[in-house]
This record gives C-alpha cells, structure tokens and sequence, in this order.
C-alpha cells in the first residue's frame, strides 16, 4: 500500500486506467488504456500520477502522432520510436 495524495492515508494501490490526452496540436485525442493509476480505498480517489503524465506528455513530443492509432494502450504508447531523446521545450 502507497499514501494517497489527497487523503495521506495508507490505503491507496497501484491499478491501471483509461486516459484521454489531446495531442499538442490540438488535431485530435487519443484514448490511452491501462495506464498506471493509484486507487484509495480510504476516499476512494483515483488518479494518474504526476510522473506518469509527464511521461505521456514528454513521449507525445518526441513522437510521430500521426503514426498513432486512435486507441492504444501505454506500453505502446511508450514503445513508439522518438525523433529526440528528451523534450526540449520543457522548462526544468
């Protein structure tokens, strides 16, 4: 069991979600299954990490989105080829 970011009780755990990310070009959104999320069984929230929406927003830089099909799950999301190795648009 892992803290939970809203309630900081003990009982939250890993499962996994459907997302919906609109591309940075605003020309359409993708439907991203079994992404990483945490449940709390204490107040019942559940959400995406921070790191983990990073990571989706980073590789959706990085990547060629037209390849993408409309619906995908995050291991394949994250397995797409980059054209650069990190997100330089990204202030640190």
């Amino acid at each position: 069991m892992k803290e939970c970011m809203w309630c900081n009780d003990h009982s939250a755990k890993d499962i996994t979600k459907t997302g919906y990310w609109e591309l940075h070009d605003g020309t359409r959104a993708l439907q991203i299954k079994e992404i990483p999320a945490v449940y709390c069984e204490s107040c019942g929230m559940e959400y995406h990490e921070d790191e983990i929406v990073e990571e989706i927003e980073d590789q959706l830089m990085l990547i060629d989105t037209k390849k993408l099909n409309q619906v995908l799950t995050f291991k394949e999301l994250m397995a797409q080829e980059r054209f650069l190795k990190k997100n330089y648009f990204k202030s640190f």
